[in-house]
């Protein structure tokens, strides 16, 4: 969002348009790109972002502030590096570490950066999330020098703030480091005449070369607080494991399917197999769904269940915790939306239904919700109609 001062009009900076010049549309956007005013006006980039969604379930359902979970339990951090805290091995979970669901590290990606890491402290965590941020600042660069034996993981330059830390460090005028540090985060690498004053200070060319690789940096900042919030979620997973199932699908689990889950870990196993025979071939929903299924079928590997959809028991959109498991909402029977399932909700308050037709008619259900319903079990004992 470009901020306009209230006593001047927005046409003193840019033409404005409709996106793609349709006129239909309800939005209205500059006809300028970005960086044509963005030293004339004020940007606030106003994101959105599931983790504190995710964080104020687990306390609502765990009674915990979320802000004294210790940031080094030993057993949170060895799921970066194994899967023991799981109570799995690698080979019943298909992976080495156990941050499947875990924002920022579950990921193919990222968990393959886990693996080469094997990270065992807080800051590592936060060098790994600046790593995944950036742009070839990972592949082809710290991976290289990390797996050669070149640099430490500790040494390897993983955010904008590493650079100009390690400049001073090792003598270079702050200013100088300040400015090569800006440099290279906005991809413009480091001007000759500097790379010649950061030899005279005695900066490994490796160190160099490395910084002239990189296109985009994270600031450590950011990165810390990511992981923060991944490291409470994480907890969770290990010590409040049902809290941290229904969080996790209530909210990022917007392509569950229950008719599919509930058939159970050789049913999830062979569609992940699906999915993995197709490479990079695979959809955007069908890989969010990837990463539902291993989530789920984790679940049913550490000993919990899932119950079938109920009628009048399931919440519209959220997760329930019941005895060994979790009740799916009435939302994740797929094709059944959102707004169905809060009719749903609300007009079975205070009377149970007496036939389809009742259903239908107080919930205003198309036939299509009803078949749904009936085809996962919810509705078998209604009659068609009140009439005798």
């Amino acid at each position: 969002i470009m901020v306009v001062p209230r006593d001047m009009d927005v046409h003193h900076f840019t033409p404005i348009q409709h996106p793609a010049d349709d006129k239909t549309s309800g939005t209205i956007t500059t006809h300028f790109d970005y960086h044509s005013i963005s030293s004339r006006l004020v940007k606030l980039d106003i994101l959105g972002h599931d983790d504190p969604t995710v964080i104020r379930m687990l306390e609502d359902l765990t009674d915990i502030d979320a802000k004294i979970i210790s940031l080094d339990d030993a057993e949170t951090m060895s799921l970066f590096s194994s899967t023991s805290a799981l109570g799995l091995t690698p080979k019943e979970l298909g992976s080495t570490v156990g941050t499947f669901g875990i924002p920022e590290f579950g990921t193919k990606f990222v968990r393959q950066m886990l693996e080469d890491t094997t990270p065992k402290t807080f800051s590592e965590l936060v060098r790994i999330s600046g790593f995944s941020h950036g742009t070839d600042v990972w592949l082809n660069n710290a991976q290289d020098l990390i797996k050669a034996g070149t640099a430490k993981l500790s040494e390897a330059i993983s955010a904008r703030d590493d650079i100009m830390m390690y400049l001073i460090h090792k003598g270079v005028e702050s200013q100088l480091a300040f400015k090569v540090m800006e440099s290279v985060r906005k991809g413009k690498g480091i001007k000759p005449d500097d790379v010649q004053k950061l030899r005279e200070k005695d900066v490994p060319d490796w160190y160099i070369g490395s910084c002239q690789k990189i296109k985009y940096m994270f600031p450590k900042a950011h990165a810390v607080a990511y992981v923060m919030m991944a490291f409470r979620i994480a907890y969770c997973k290990v010590h409040h494991p049902l809290a941290f199932y229904a969080s996790y699908f209530s909210v990022r689990g917007t392509e569950f399917d229950a008719d599919l889950v509930l058939q159970g870990q050789t049913a999830l196993r062979s569609r992940l197999a699906e999915y993995e025979a197709k490479g990079n071939t695979i959809t955007a929903k069908e890989k969010s769904m990837q990463a539902i299924i291993e989530v789920a079928l984790e679940m049913y590997l550490r000993g919990f269940t899932f119950e079938r959809v109920d009628l009048y028991k399931s919440h519209a959109t959220n997760f329930l915790i019941v005895d060994n498991g979790l009740l799916p909402p009435l939302s994740s029977l797929q094709g059944l939306g959102v707004n169905a399932a809060h009719n749903i909700a609300l007009c079975r308050q205070g009377n149970v239904f007496s036939s389809l037709e009742d259903l239908k008619t107080r919930g205003r259900l198309s036939k299509t919700v009803i078949d749904i319903l009936k085809g996962h079990g919810c509705i078998a004992d209604l009659p068609e109609s009140d009439q005798m």
